[in-house]
């Protein structure tokens, strides 16, 4: 089974997951509304890195979900 078919599963399946995976996507939303602009003010650096650090702990929770999902399941 292929991560996204997993990742589908899980977020029909697993409230908890889907809601740190909408969190992710809204992460990733923010980062790239961020990204627009030609000059960011020493807050907003401060809050893109933190907004950086918080979406790559989302990325390594989904990833552990998936790695979980797959070794119950046998999957390879």
């Amino acid at each position: 089974m292929r991560e996204e078919e997993i990742i589908e599963l899980l977020k029909n399946q697993d409230e908890e997951f889907r809601k740190l995976y909408n969190e992710h996507r809204e992460l990733d939303s923010l980062l790239k509304e961020m990204d627009k602009k030609n000059f960011l003010s020493e807050e907003e650096e401060f809050e893109k890195k933190r907004l950086k650090k918080e979406k790559l702990y989302k990325k390594d929770k989904i990833a552990e979900y998936v790695k979980n999902y797959r070794r119950q399941h046998h999957c390879d």
